[in-house]
């Protein structure tokens, strides 16, 4: 029996987007939720939750990229050309952010600046990776295996809205995570944010979705011809009791539960995604079979993955294991 390997480096590439979206997606949120909090020290808190384990995060970002351009080299050759200013735009915002966690915990007179890097970098990384999703879910011209379209393709209403979306999403992750991980009256104004966040959160998820399926039929189709729609039906009434489960758990003053809710809506959006295009990975037209490099690259490349992965995934692990628990003012911190 012949291995389908386009299709298992689909789900390894898969699999790492995810984890990075995940795992980043809470730490960038930390800066979208900045603003709401300056009294002394707690800024500096907020950052010594993910301090241990921020860099590392990002490791999947690398994985996923080197791996598309390693397996699905048409592919790569396409979305690149299509969201290069995205792109750039979230390298750069990638780049402030991490100089000003590094900078700002040693800067005295010109903190607030780092501060305002920060704020801004995580913003530009969010909003340019909404923008990335967006024109992956509209589509993008190709020709001959060849990007047909032009520099402003990606410059659409609803990409600029996926791109709110997804600073929406990242703010509620955020503020999940500070709930867990801190106390006292920052962990009580946590709550109080997280509320209205996650209601904004179910909105932009509605509207995303009707618009979806509104502009692309074939997306449509997919999601309620039968008997698809009784498979797929789930997804949404998942998403609806997560966002319920989140504001019961909110209002019990549960630690974890919130955080592990919005993980789960994120996954839901992500599933929802994998639904709305596979088996192609540039709708509407390239598949994983026709943007796939020779067998022999990707057995190649697959034998280091098995090795790779499993490291990247116990380190993590036991990065977040050691680091467990709250995260309290009168610790040492990041220096």
């Amino acid at each position: 029996m012949t291995i389908d390997l386009p299709v298992i480096w689909a789900a390894i590439i898969g699999f790492g987007v995810f984890l990075y979206v995940m795992l980043d997606g809470f730490d960038l949120g930390i800066g979208l939720i900045f603003p709401f909090f300056d009294r002394e020290g707690e800024r500096q808190v907020m950052l010594n939750t993910v301090a241990p384990v921020w860099d590392g995060n990002e490791t999947w970002m690398v994985l996923g990229g080197a791996s598309l351009y390693a397996v699905f080299p048409v592919a790569y050759s396409v979305l690149l050309p299509a969201t290069y200013l995205p792109i750039v735009a979230m390298l750069c915002g990638l780049i402030f952010r991490g100089v000003a966690f590094e900078i700002r915990a040693k800067a005295r007179r010109t903190q607030h600046l780092w501060d305002l890097a920060f704020i801004g970098g995580s913003g530009v990384a969010t909003f340019a990776q909404g923008v990335i999703l967006g024109t992956l879910l509209q589509g993008v011209t190709v020709r001959d295996g060849k990007f047909a379209g032009g520099a402003f393709d990606w410059f659409t209403p609803f990409n600029l809205f996926t791109g709110i979306g997804l600073l929406v999403t990242y703010a509620t992750l955020g503020c999940g995570w500070l709930l867990m991980k801190t106390e006292g009256e920052l962990r009580r104004r946590m709550g109080v944010l997280m509320r209205p966040l996650t209601l904004v959160l179910g909105a932009t998820v509605g509207i995303v979705s009707l618009w979806t399926v509104l502009g692309q039929p074939a997306v449509a189709m997919r999601w309620f011809s039968r008997p698809n729609l009784y498979f797929f039906l789930p997804v949404p009434l998942l998403v609806l009791a997560c966002l319920a489960g989140i504001l019961v758990s909110l209002r019990r003053g549960a630690d974890r539960t919130p955080f592990l809710l919005t993980l789960a809506i994120l996954f839901l959006g992500y599933t929802g995604l994998i639904i709305s295009i596979f088996p192609n990975i540039v709708p509407p037209s390239l598949d994983i079979w026709t943007a796939s490099a020779p067998r022999s690259s990707q057995l190649f490349t697959l034998v280091g993955a098995a090795i790779v992965i499993p490291i990247i995934l116990a380190y993590t692990a036991l990065a977040y294991w050691v680091f467990r628990g709250k995260v309290r003012a009168d610790d040492p911190g990041y220096h």
